[in-house]
């Protein structure tokens, strides 16, 4: 039985597919400027929007053809309160751009609803993911990071994701804004080439932290924003590890600091990726969240998929 199933009940497939390496993909690949890493302004001009749809039935047609659920992320990783504010946008227009990020989502599911898809508003740190200066405390993040979810509060979401979080205080003011508002909510922490969150925390603390403090109340957890070569060997049968139901990699072997240094993509092997996370799902056959980030593109989210088909878990 797949474990979302209790926070996304419509979805009864084995496999849920999540893409977030548009942005890498777009700066790299298609040579489209982001200031500040931020997407969501692509929302104000209709050539913008047409891209963001081209994305999103980039991942429904992958479904379609593989069979596979998908996992619509919305472009807002990066709007926020803070980074908005470093790009000249104000927190009413903020409001705006999540709200017509999803909508945009939801029009684009609606006319493909034989594909099982669930949409869900991507949020991201409030500082940089990879070597965050303060750290807030979660009555601090709660009260940060409620200013966006509550945006997302009157939109027909499905579930709030906060990816690529680097500390647990973060974590848990996220989880605990989503349960204001009554909405669903996953957490995905990244880590460093060690296994570990970029400060420090081992990523058995990190969860084992967030549920204690919040009653479990996540549905699951993810990692994202690194390589498995970089966390393979810190999965362990151990009962955490039955939260963490959700791979979302990046395609390069790089380090954070080397990644953020880069002038080229580094897309890797996409089947070779592809075969790292059957081999971690073979080991964890709860793991039903599988997809790409940095430097992935359809390639890689097709070979992840292709894979899954030609070797599925045993139930």
């Amino acid at each position: 039985m797949a474990i979302y199933r209790d926070t996304f009940p419509n979805i009864d497939v084995d496999l849920l597919l999540a893409y977030v390496g548009m942005e890498t993909d777009l700066i790299f690949s298609r040579g489209i400027d982001l200031p500040g890493f931020a997407s969501y302004p692509l929302l104000e001009t209709a050539d913008g929007r047409k891209l963001l749809k081209e994305y999103l039935n980039d991942m429904i047609a992958l479904g379609r053809e593989t069979g596979n659920g998908v996992i619509l992320e919305s472009p807002t990783w990066v709007a926020n309160r803070d980074r908005g504010a470093a790009l000249g946008y104000g927190p009413a227009v903020l409001q705006q751009f999540n709200q017509q990020a999803i909508a945009l989502m939801v029009e684009v599911r609606k006319v493909n609803s034989d594909v099982p898809a669930v949409i869900s508003a991507n949020l991201g740190p409030r500082d940089d993911a990879y070597a965050p200066e303060v750290q807030m405390s979660a009555s601090e993040a709660e009260r940060y990071h409620s200013e966006q979810i509550s945006a997302l509060a009157d939109t027909e979401v499905d579930v709030v994701s906060g990816y690529t979080l680097a500390y647990p205080s973060e974590a848990i003011g996220i989880v605990r804004a989503a349960q204001q508002f009554g909405l669903p909510i996953v957490i995905s922490f990244t880590v460093e080439t060690d296994g570990k969150l970029p400060t420090g925390c081992t990523l058995e603390q990190a969860i084992s932290e967030v549920d204690a403090a919040t009653d479990g109340y996540a549905a699951y957890f993810m990692i994202n924003c690194a390589h498995p070569d970089h966390f393979g060997s810190i999965l362990d049968d151990q009962p955490w590890m039955q939260r963490v139901n959700g791979i979302v990699a990046n395609a390069s072997r790089c380090s954070h600091a080397e990644l953020d240094e880069a002038e080229e993509l580094d897309d890797g092997d996409p089947a070779e990726l592809a075969g790292q996370l059957m081999d971690i799902r073979k080991r964890f056959p709860h793991i039903q969240v599988l997809g790409g980030c940095c430097g992935t593109d359809m390639r890689h989210m097709r070979k992840i998929a292709q894979a899954s088909a030609a070797a599925p878990p045993a139930f």
